[in-house]
């Protein structure tokens, strides 16, 4: 007997909408009855941290993930995101002897866009009484109704937190054999899931920004050695302009606001230098001699009552020495609050990391980001390393300062087809474009209470269907339908998609405790 599901045509990640079609192929060796073939699509967000211990007061609030030794003290939360079941055999409702040889067993599954736990009608169904019957057994959804759940966009896959978090995504077949003492053949293959993006708002002119003024300290007197061989001894000399004011410059980062991210994609950084004070001559001018972007994502783990945030981080840019150093101005002597923005050669060709996950929240697993930003600036221009006491001028100063830019959210590049963002719209939005404000139903008068109600005189526009605004329309205080809602049927996944692998191994086995029953 072999068991193997062949998906056809595969991609390197599946996203919502998509169709996921394939077969379950049976290989037997003797006749063999068998009474169900099911199919299964599952999403699981599971968690697990370890309980801290009671008498040290400190670590309470530090929860670290299980560690070899601690299995005792874990505490596990698994989170069903998906859950499909579909029959393949029997179709038609007879059982029949399988002869040897070799069978196949098509099915055909649709990707969602929201995650099913929050749902306690479809958690409901599964309890046992609202199976798909036939005699097999469904997941028992009383445990998704006692825990804490949040409506959200599938999450992606998530494997790079060992024993303490994972999502995964796979295909589930269980072949059922009747007859008390014949085990049933199970096979399971996992596949990598990546969401479609949320609506993008408008494009505007504001941006995000952090900033961070400094002010160099004023030079004290060089000396300067003469020749040994000259025969006079080393005097001090002072410098050339002993009057002249430090540099004070104001350094910001600045991104486009909303601060949205995309995979795959480069940053849409701008780092601009302004003058705070007046300065005269050019010795006073500053040069970027380094840069250092970070990405830094944070993860929240939760497990009922504990949490545990993990830090990662991903370099965009490490250049500790620019050659040549970039100078901030070109006019030193320039007029206060003067701007000058730096080139973004630096940077204008990383892109981001195809490992990086976008911003995802899940019942038990939440991921955000942040930008840091190092600068290294010199007041004058730095000395060649080889002979550094060859120039008579002053030791340049060196300063790093640090930004970061928090909030920040990564977008997985993957638009969602126009006809759903077409939907959303025109449920969210009245005929002229103007957001609906919730209205309160108006309360009958007593002379209207004892009048019976007259069925309303409807005139149908035939330019607008009813469920846009017309008089047989829903109430405009109706919450605005979700993606599953305002989907079609017919609606196909999108087209385009970036370069993704993320840190996923999706048909490696896991590494998470069991959970207790």
């Amino acid at each position: 007997m072999s068991i193997r599901i062949a998906l056809d045509n595969p991609p390197e990640f599946y996203t919502n909408l998509d169709y996921i079609s394939g077969r379950v192929i049976l290989g037997l060796h003797r006749p063999e009855t068998i009474s169900n073939v099911i199919v299964k699509l599952e999403g699981e967000s599971r968690t697990a941290l370890a309980l801290p211990a009671t008498t040290d007061h400190e670590e309470y609030h530090r929860v670290r993930g299980p560690g070899p030794g601690s299995v005792g003290n874990i505490v596990t939360e698994n989170h069903k995101i998906l859950y499909r079941v579909f029959q393949v055999y029997p179709d038609d409702g007879a059982t029949l002897p399988l002869q040897p040889g070799q069978h196949e067993f098509k099915f055909n599954f649709k990707l969602p866009l929201n995650n099913i736990c929050h749902d306690e009608k479809a958690m409901g169904a599964l309890l046992g009484l609202g199976g798909l019957g036939g005699g097999f057994r469904t997941m028992d959804g009383t445990k998704q109704l006692m825990l804490q759940h949040v409506k959200a966009t599938l999450p992606p896959s998530l494997t790079e937190f060992p024993q303490e978090a994972e999502i995964r995504y796979y295909i589930k077949v269980t072949i059922q054999r009747p007859g008390f003492f014949r085990e049933n053949w199970r096979y399971q293959v996992g596949f990598k899931f990546l969401p479609v993006e949320p609506p993008r708002p408008p494009k505007t002119s504001q941006e995000a920004f952090a900033r961070r003024p400094f002010t160099f300290k004023p030079r004290a007197p060089y000396y300067q050695r003469r020749s040994f061989f000259g025969g006079k001894s080393s005097s001090a000399s002072p410098p050339e302009d002993s009057s002249q004011t430090p540099p004070s410059i104001e350094m910001s980062a600045r991104i486009p606001f909303p601060s949205i991210l995309t995979c795959n994609e480069p940053l849409p950084l701008r780092l601009i230098a302004r003058k705070l004070v007046p300065t005269t001559t050019r010795d006073q001018q500053v040069y970027l001699t380094g840069l250092e972007i970070v990405l830094v994502g944070y993860t929240r783990v939760r497990v009922h009552h504990l949490e545990n945030i993990e830090r990662t981080s991903w370099v965009i840019l490490a250049a500790p020495q620019i050659s040549p150093p970039i100078a901030l101005f070109d006019n030193p002597a320039g007029p206060v609050d003067a701007e000058f923005e730096v080139p973004s050669t630096l940077w204008k060709d990383r892109r981001l990391p195809n490992t990086i996950a976008p911003s995802f929240r899940t019942c038990n697993v939440a991921r955000r980001y942040e930008i840091e930003i190092k600068l290294t600036l010199s007041w004058g221009q730095p000395l060649p390393p080889s002979n550094p006491f060859a120039s008579h001028k002053p030791v340049p100063q060196f300063i790093t300062l640090p930004l970061k830019l928090s909030r920040v959210d990564v977008f997985s590049g993957i638009s969602p087809p126009r006809e759903l963002l077409n939907a959303l719209v025109l449920n969210t939005l009245g005929l002229n474009g103007v957001s609906r404000p919730p209205q309160l139903p108006q309360r009958p008068t007593p002379q209207q209470q004892q009048q019976p109600q007259q069925p309303p005189n409807v005139i149908f526009d035939p330019l607008y269907p009813p469920q846009l605004g017309s008089a047989t329309a829903a109430a405009f205080g109706d919450a605005p339908p979700s993606y599953d809602e305002a989907m079609a049927d017919s609606l196909a996944g999108p087209a385009a998609r970036p370069a993704y692998s993320g840190v996923t191994a999706e048909n490696a086995p896991s590494t998470m405790p069991p959970e207790k029953s």
